[in-house]
């Protein structure tokens, strides 16, 4: 391993593989690759290495801000990490997977983009993901997500009105899996449920640092920090060379495979500045749509589980109002999230939870160039669908809450952000209705393989992260 190689020492060389970013997409196909196949690799990471004990001294998952790094005409924060990991560090370690009828959205409702590979396809590979992050979870959970080995790690405890929805609700309503250990492992604590899942003062989620960093110390990967990638030079259909930027001066190495996995306004913005821009090449930026709620209890105490989001309810996600609004997913939280409960002996009897409804992918919504070359987001706003999907929810959200003694429900707002940013460069089945394939390979240039979440062609209630680690060990496994 070289870590944090000179550009100097790579300018000109020739890789087996050139990797761009080191997110979720990036590291995990790298394992697995590495894993099957040996290769003399680069790592080409925009930000630095910033260890956890550096994260907790600083106060800050990197030293670049995310809005630094993007113009928009939008007030919309997109929020991702840069620096060695990616979304590794910051992430608050949900893991539930998608739903299967998430992949086949079109095909069932009739409306959006159905996926170029089905849920039974990607199961293998969520249990390998899960196995790698030591996901906790409860086996029960397989009645909603069917699943082939159960979850590495026993469940984190629910809270008490958890466990009220599970008993009248046992088909909806779920333990949230989760990547923040539920036991300890060699590399991590167990969660403490300080709620500080962003910068764990722990180290009980998974990251990088704690979980694949052996990834990265491998002797034949380098690792080039401070490395910002402009071009991907191309001819004769494939990807020749790239471009990068280190201390104001351009660097150029080539390879055999390149791995673009940037995120999703970064990516995109690379492969407009090569000449790559196609029909849908910057289109769909996309993320779930968020509302807070708090319910106060007649006489029930909550924030009683043992981490920060202990539940989640899938009985506003399913049913035929797929085809009119989103589905919706409840999650249940373990957090004083507005303010502690002011009346006398009355602190603990409330329930702060949140919806989030899935949205459609709209061209308008995207990434293009500003005037530099840099990248611009351009955004109108979330889809109808979505929008009236929460207020589908907001309208049933009271009967499915029956089994909890409801005093009152107040609407706290929308959510500026979900954290997860996704479309861009969409897989499906070729060139007129897609960039990449169901390999996360580029149609054109063979050569190059697109990983993240930049790839998702439709937006799923669920956080995304873990789907995004399995779709790369899978395009792996493949490619290797």
């Amino acid at each position: 391993m070289v870590f944090d190689i000179r550009a100097q020492q790579v300018a000109g060389e020739h890789y087996d593989l050139v990797v761009i970013g080191s997110g979720f997409g990036s590291t995990f196909f790298l394992h697995e690759f590495s894993r099957r196949r040996k290769a003399r690799v680069l790592v080409l990471e925009w930000g630095r290495h910033n260890t956890h004990d550096w994260q907790l001294e600083h106060g800050s998952n990197s030293n670049v801000q995310d809005d630094s790094t993007y113009s928009s005409n939008s007030s919309k924060p997109w929020d991702y990490t840069i620096g060695l990991g990616g979304g590794t560090n910051c992430w608050y370690a949900q893991t539930p997977r998608f739903h299967p009828k998430d992949f086949r959205l079109k095909s069932l409702y009739g409306i959006g983009l159905d996926w170029p590979l089905s849920y039974d396809e990607l199961e293998p590979f969520y249990c390998d993901a899960e196995e790698i992050m030591s996901i906790s979870g409860d086996p029960d959970m397989a009645r909603m997500l069917p699943r082939s080995r159960p979850f590495p790690q026993p469940p984190h405890r629910m809270s008490t009105p958890d466990r009220m929805m599970k008993a009248a609700q046992p088909d909806q309503h779920f333990v949230m899996p989760t990547a923040r250990a539920r036991v300890a492992t060699a590399q991590r604590t167990s969660c403490c449920a300080n709620f500080r899942c962003w910068l764990c003062p722990v180290d009980a989620k998974f990251t990088l640092n704690n979980g694949l960093i052996h990834v990265f110390e491998h002797p034949d990967v380098s690792v080039c920090l401070d490395a910002e990638v402009r071009r991907l030079d191309h001819a004769g259909g494939s990807v020749r060379s790239t471009t990068f930027m280190r201390d104001g001066k351009e660097y150029s190495v080539s390879a055999d495979l390149f791995i673009l996995g940037a995120n999703a306004i970064q990516s995109p913005a690379i492969m407009l500045r090569s000449g790559l821009g196609g029909e849908f090449v910057g289109l769909g930026l996309h993320e779930a749509y968020g509302r807070n709620f708090e319910v106060y209890l007649d006489g029930v105490e909550n924030f009683d589980g043992s981490t920060i989001t202990t539940g989640l309810n899938f009985g506003l996600y399913g049913g035929p109002h797929r085809a009119e609004h989103a589905a919706a997913l409840v999650y249940f939280e373990n957090r004083w999230q507005h303010g502690m409960r002011a009346e006398k002996g009355r602190l603990r009897q409330a329930l702060p939870l949140f919806i989030v409804t899935e949205n459609l992918l709209d061209p308008e919504n995207r990434v293009i160039l500003d005037k530099d070359e840099n990248a611009f987001v351009s955004f109108r706003g979330a889809s109808d669908y979505a929008v009236n999907g929460m207020a589908k929810a907001l309208e049933r959200l009271p009967e499915l809450l029956k089994p909890l003694p409801v005093e009152n429900i107040f609407d706290r707002g929308i959510r500026p952000t979900e954290s997860h940013v996704q479309g861009t460069l969409r897989m499906g089945t070729g060139p007129d209705d897609s960039v990449v394939d169901r390999e996360m390979i580029h149609h054109q240039l063979r050569n190059l393989v697109v990983v993240g979440t930049s790839t998702y062609p439709s937006c799923s209630c669920a956080n995304p992260s873990l789907t995004a680690a399995a779709l790369s060990l899978r395009a792996a496994s493949r490619i290797a």
